[in-house]
């Protein structure tokens, strides 16, 4: 599978409750945070969710 860096860009100050569980079930608290994940169905579910709050780019 392809890997993904999932960083947090903007604050999660003020959002929807989903939109915040979803930042923390990915380990993204702070501004600047970032994660490589695998890239499946449910990653991509969630980065749908918090697209305007983080950046994705491949990780190879």
């Amino acid at each position: 599978m392809a890997k993904v860096r999932i960083t947090l860009k903007k604050s999660l100050i003020g959002r929807k409750e989903n939109q915040i569980l979803t930042c923390k079930s990915l380990q993204l608290t702070k501004i600047g945070d970032s994660k490589v994940v695998e890239n499946n169905a449910a990653i991509e579910g969630k980065i749908n969710v918090i697209s305007h709050l983080v950046s994705v780019e491949n990780a190879d």
